[in-house]
């Protein structure tokens, strides 16, 4: 794998993690063979590695991604709760 790829990669996909993700699943599609979806995005791919192949693709914008909104989650509170039925109110 080409640090410097990997460096030019992370400038579009910022969380590391996700990158990795990215990757390793494009890497498992281009391996797969089969054609369609399973070519490289991008030409020139010569003595590329299929993971410098999935890096330039997303350098590139062949390839992107798309974080999910994040929901602040509440705690309910004690009011229109519904309580167990061996909960009598006394």
């Amino acid at each position: 794998m080409n640090a410097i790829l990997v460096k030019q990669a992370l400038e579009q996909v910022p969380n590391a993690n996700v990158l990795v993700n990215l990757v390793s699943q494009r890497v498992r599609q281009l391996n797969s063979g089969g054609g369609g979806a399973n070519r490289p995005l991008v030409a020139d791919v010569g003595a590329l590695s299929v993971t410098d192949i999935a890096l330039r693709e997303i350098i590139e914008g062949k390839m992107g991604f798309e974080m999910p909104e994040i929901i602040k989650l509440t705690r309910p509170t004690g009011r229109n709760r519904k309580r167990p039925q061996h909960w009598t109110k006394t």
